[in-house]
């Protein structure tokens, strides 16, 4: 036996290593409510850091004579320090003196830190108008001892993240949505309420590839998709301030989640001027966005539909008031401009339930063309729910938006059919995780089918097993149901070449002789316990 190799030493990222850090200081204290404790601090640490840096910038700028901003006096060069204008100005928070977070470490210790945390958040949000009703202040209840505020404060003070936070201002996004992430593990399928899982909103992100203009997602839980939109522009070689951000949320805390999350990346957007619902107060009626994303609640029946029975959105049929999987489809479609796209996850039901109208709604969907792509998905994507999930894709025009790069699309009256329910890997004993490959391979094939670029220049072929373009005839042939198992066929399995009757009798053949085999082997094997009894004889 070849000798065992050892465990090569893993060394724990930053976001990590604080994680663990912070979930030993939460003692008793339920995951849901820690969760805001937690958050809330990071986002402190943010606006007192990017306070810091600009403050600092300014105090560079007033003693360097080449500057514009140079002063030739100690009380000239203070009046700059303290203007306001300059720090929002560039989209800063101002912090007041005595609330920033270095007055906040000195006190650590003290008794009162939770009270000390409460008035600094008062303070922000009374001195930035945007913040108003958003910052968490629930430092002094009883769950949350003194000790522990202390140390998530000293725990948020280490020299190596400050350190990386003057270099990366984007370091303490990094770890507010990985700490979003293990508190959405920690909850389980309350998680859904606030958290997409990566994988999920990595892959409808890429198959939107939102370059450019409005994005809106009416049921944005804690910005997630925001935050990989982002990341995708930027990747990709433009800034944040290529797209505009409108979001909805009808969770109070959530939607306080997601203004904190947005803000931690410097990513302003519109997110209405309070938690709403979007479908009885829309807080963006008239925008007709070029990229609709969203993860809304799944199968929910109590959406209140009973109100909304001549609703203009509802283009395709009134949805039923027992699911609210149609009301979200017509209401992410009516909300995408023309030549936009949406992106949705739905649960699998919607692909071919027939109950209360939902089978004809989504037949005049299909005879309407708007039905783009539809992407079955693997089990246990998501935190504590094994309900299994698809993605739908809608489009208004499939002939191409006519932008730069896009070549004209031949598919009217055609719908693709992804099968991915066997992509992925298995992060964790439950949860499963899409590799950047795996991504790869199904927004690729997406793009391919639509003539937009791809990550490695191909065209679009029907692989059977994985995925097919279908004309809506043939949807019509199958009563309008979109599963893409009923398209996509089985996997091709090599050809060898050999006939299949020489095949069969080959087989059969050796199956014959491996059991004449077992027989001469077992036969020995009693021949040789017989001469063991006969020998104790």
């Amino acid at each position: 036996m070849p000798p065992r190799k050892k465990a090569q030493p893993t060394t724990k990222s930053l976001e990590a290593t604080l994680w663990d850090a912070a979930d030993e200081l939460r003692g008793k204290m339920d995951s849901a409510q820690y969760k805001h404790v937690v958050l809330g601090l990071i986002f402190l640490k943010y606006v007192s850091d990017t306070f810091t840096v600009r403050h600092d910038e300014l105090a560079r700028l007033v003693d360097d004579p080449d500057s514009d901003y140079f002063m030739p006096t100690p009380q000239a060069k203070a009046s700059v320090l303290v203007d306001r204008d300059e720090y929002t100005a560039e989209g800063v928070f101002w912090i007041p003196e005595g609330h920033r977070w270095e007055d906040l470490r000195a006190a650590g210790q003290q008794a009162d830190i939770g009270s000390r945390v409460d008035k600094a958040m008062e303070a922000i949000e009374r001195e930035n108008p945007s913040l108003r009703g958003v910052l968490p202040k629930n430092y002094t209840q009883r769950e949350v001892s003194a000790e522990s505020i202390g140390g998530l404060i000293n725990t948020f003070s280490r020299h190596d993240l400050a350190a990386a936070e003057y270099k990366d201002l984007d370091v303490l996004g990094r770890v507010y949505e990985y700490f979003l992430g293990q508190f959405a593990s920690n909850e389980g399928k309350k998680a859904g309420e606030f958290y997409t899982p990566r994988s999920v909103v990595s892959l409808l992100v890429e198959m939107l590839q939102p370059f450019h203009g409005r994005v809106l997602d009416p049921a944005c839980g804690s910005g997630g998709m925001f935050v990989q939109a982002e990341k995708f522009v930027t990747a990709h070689g433009g800034s944040r301030n290529d797209i505009s951000v409108f979001g909805q949320e009808s969770n109070p805390t959530t939607w306080r989640l997601a203004k904190m999350n947005l803000a931690v990346r410097g990513i302003e957007g519109n997110l209405g001027p309070e938690w709403a619902d979007s479908f009885h107060a829309d807080a963006h009626p008239d925008l007709r966005a070029d990229f609709v994303i969203a993860n809304p609640p799944f199968n929910d029946s109590r959406w209140g539909g009973e109100r909304l029975r001549t609703d203009p959105r509802w283009v395709y049929g009134a949805p039923p008031a027992q699911n609210a999987n149609y009301a979200w489809l017509q209401n992410l479609l009516w909300h995408c401009a023309p030549t936009g796209t949406v992106g949705t996850v739905l649960a699998n039901g919607s692909l071919s339930s027939q109950q209360n109208g939902e089978g004809a709604i989504r037949q005049a969907m299909v005879d309407g063309d708007v039905v783009e792509c539809i992407v079955a998905l693997p089990p246990q994507l998501f935190y504590g729910t094994q309900i299994p999930v698809c993605l739908w894709f809608l489009t208004k025009n499939k002939v191409g938006s006519g932008l730069a790069g896009e070549a004209p699309r031949t598919r009217l009256r055609e719908t693709l059919f992804i099968d991915a329910r066997s992509v992925g890997f298995m992060e964790t004993r439950t949860v499963r995780a899409f590799s950047e490959e795996d991504v790869a391979r199904i927004a690729d094939t997406y793009h391919a089918w639509r003539g937009t670029p791809t990550s490695a220049g191909q065209t679009y072929e029907d692989v059977p097993g994985f995925c097919r373009s279908v004309k809506t005839a043939e949807i019509a042939e199958h009563g309008y149901v979109l599963t893409p198992g009923r398209y996509v066929g089985a996997e091709a399995v090599e050809d060898d070449g050999e006939p299949l009757d020489e095949k069969i009798s080959r087989l059969t053949k050796e199956i014959r002789e491996g059991f004449t085999r077992r027989a001469d082997l077992q036969a020995t094997v009693l021949a040789a316990l017989d001469s063991l009894e006969a020998g104790d004889g």
